[in-house]
């Protein structure tokens, strides 16, 4: 989409309304300069200051909505919300809220890297004073919500009781599990949907509509020690009182908003933001459930409203005003009622999930409202996770029952279509003619029949960075434009690094379930019966893993047979964690007596050789 389409998109809402910038600038108070932080070696984990040509006019290379929203996202600094809450905004995708207590302040959603949340910590008490930190509260279980918290806090400060750790119930679970079974997946992709490795500029990355980019310093996870429950559960971290509210389910499966009652002041976590969400992002993960989102925030609405003058979250900008504040969360919940309902309504009248994504539409109520355009979640990939949610993967046409997998299909169409060269040309026709889907759907073939034509993998690379140079939605622009990258310049990874926080807080199951993933199941099934166990002497806890018929399965204690093991290992919970983590290694360990075999130590052996290592680098625009 180009050229007059992007005018006429980006012209929906009142174009000269000036609401969102002032809001966005209220409450300034200083910048972090200049805006490049570093990790320990001196590598750059963040650098706002490449967004500065945001500041000049929209060019023909971005959505003018999206340039929009980009120049407001890219606001950075030190803000009061109201006296006794601030937010330093702009240093990661997210945002860091600072409340002040009696004796020091809390710490509401620290970033995603150490580094970055230090430097906006250090930002924070350069104005308001060197008030330690007395609490740390997780609105929910995404990563960029948590993963800075060494940056503000010293573990062994909440080890030792004086520094609690909010968040809502099922939060480690969730936080864990999403980084590890999928982990390898999820952040291939997301390095497409956001971006990090692209260039910055008019004709590159401009941001993701949430936030600018992710930050690539070190991420770190200090586990909760106050668990919200239910509901109206009340807390006083030092002297603030703090109402809350559990929705579990909406944007992640763990989540929480909350309400300072004698500040009146709503945190809506990541529920209610100046953008529609996704219902599921496109870096992959459970499909949400957009009904009950739309039905938590009714819910918060009712707690809430009459009680509150801001509403602050954990990305964008507040709202300021009593009938401000429920106008805005009443078009958010209007925004996922009625995707989810017309997308419902729509697969009911046997429309599938691509049809419904070209049907819908917002009414004109909610499609002039800024913060419900899809600079994040876009209405049609959201659509088409509505008609997953219910109906799965297959649309009920048997054409699509059984079909040939990418590469086989795609040599079979290029065939039909009298071969890659004719296709090339047939593609730069429907180039020129601004056909621009098509070209990358006929293109696809040619380059997953055959990945090397360099005339195709330069013409769909000139496709997709047009595409992505007319898009509303960020991470679509995002995809497109890394897309492009790859073709023409290799594969390029994803910056995201491991986090050993992460793998401590697993529980010893979720670290067996792990491998299970990891079975090369053909081979596994030639390698015969296997049974290990496992004894972690620091935790006193026994495991048994079975592999049998090519499957693993985890089981707690003994074999229920009381079958004899081909090995036992004995080893500290903490022994497994640096083998698995990559800080050493099982023959490192026995060698060094901190694992203890007992049995055929060439089973172990056995064992290790089934299980694959994922490929972090794997293709996505070629096979």
């Amino acid at each position: 989409m180009t050229g007059s389409e992007q005018e006429a998109v980006a012209g929906s809402p009142a174009r000269d309304d000036q609401q969102d910038f002032t809001d966005a600038d209220r409450g300034f108070l200083a910048r972090l300069e200049p805006t490049v932080v570093r990790d320990a070696t001196g590598q750059v984990v963040w650098d706002a200051d490449a967004y500065g040509f945001l500041e000049a006019d929209c060019p023909p290379t971005a959505h003018p909505s999206l340039w929009r929203q980009s120049r407001l996202v890219a606001r950075q600094g030190l803000y009061e919300v109201v006296p006794g809450i601030h937010q330093v905004r702009g240093l990661d995708l997210s945002n860091i809220t600072f409340v002040e207590g009696e004796r020091g302040v809390l710490v509401i959603d620290p970033l995603i890297s150490a580094e970055v949340a230090a430097a906006a910590l250090a930002l924070y008490r350069e104005h308001r004073g060197e008030r330690p930190v007395t609490g740390v509260i997780y609105t929910h279980s995404h990563v960029d919500h948590f993963g800075g918290v060494r940056g503000v806090v010293d573990p062994a400060e909440v080890a030792a009781g004086r520094v609690p750790v909010v968040a809502p119930a099922g939060f480690l679970e969730h936080a864990v599990s999403e980084n590890v079974f999928t982990g390898t997946a999820m952040a291939r992709r997301a390095g497409y949907m956001y971006g990090a490795a692209l260039p910055k500029g008019p004709a590159g990355q401009i941001g993701c509509g949430l936030g600018q980019t992710t930050s690539t310093g070190s991420v770190g996870l200090v586990a909760p020690t106050i668990d919200i429950t239910a509901t109206g559960q009340t807390e006083i971290l030092d002297g603030v009182r703090i109402v809350f509210q559990l929705t579990p389910g909406t944007e992640a499966p763990a989540e929480m908003n909350f309400h300072f009652p004698d500040l009146r002041v709503l945190c809506a976590a990541e529920n209610a933001c100046h953008t529609l969400h996704n219902v599921l992002t496109l870096r992959g993960a459970l499909v949400r459930d957009p009904s009950a989102w739309a039905g938590y925030l009714t819910e918060t609405i009712r707690l809430f409203a009459d009680d509150t003058d801001v509403v602050f979250a954990s990305h964008h900008w507040p709202t300021w005003g009593q009938d401000r504040v429920v106008r805005f969360l009443e078009e958010q919940r209007d925004a996922y009622a009625y995707l989810h309902d017309q997308s419902v309504r729509l697969l009911n009248a046997g429309y599938t999930g691509t049809e419904i994504a070209e049907e819908l539409r917002f009414p004109p109520a909610l499609d002039q409202a800024w913060h419900t355009r899809g600079y994040y979640g876009s209405l049609s990939h959201n659509a088409k996770a509505v008609y997953q949610r219910y109906m799965g993967w297959f649309d009920g046409n048997p054409a699509h029952l059984w079909q040939h997998p990418p590469a086989q299909a795609a040599s079979r169409y290029v065939e039909f279509m009298g071969g890659a060269d004719s296709v090339v040309a047939q593609a730069r026709n429907s180039y020129d003619a601004g056909d621009l889907r098509w070209v990358a759907e006929v293109l696809n073939h040619v380059l997953f029949a055959e990945p090397g034509h360099a005339a195709a993998r330069a013409l769909q690379a000139d496709t997709f960075e047009r595409l992505g140079q007319g898009a509303e939605c960020g991470p679509w622009r995002n995809f497109y434009l890394m897309g492009a990258a790859e073709l023409r310049g290799g594969i390029l990874g994803t910056p995201t690094r491991s986090a050993p926080d992460v793998l401590a807080a697993l529980t010893a199951e979720q670290i067996f379930r792990s491998m299970a993933v990891r079975v090369n199941g053909p081979r596994a099934a030639e390698a015969g019966r296997l049974l290990l166990r496992w004894e972690l002497t620091d935790t006193a806890e026994v495991w048994t893993l079975l592999l049998s018929r090519g499957a693993l399965t985890v089981m707690r204690g003994d074999a229920p047979r009381r079958e004899q093991p081909a090995v036992v290992l004995r080893l500290a919970r903490t022994t497994l964690n640096a083998v698995l983590g990559g800080a050493s290694t099982f023959a490192d360990e026995v060698a060094g007596g901190r694992v203890v075999l007992d049995g055929d130590a060439h089973a172990l052996v056995i064992f290790g050789t089934l299980l694959d290592s994922p490929d972090p680098d794997f293709a996505i625009v070629t096979p």
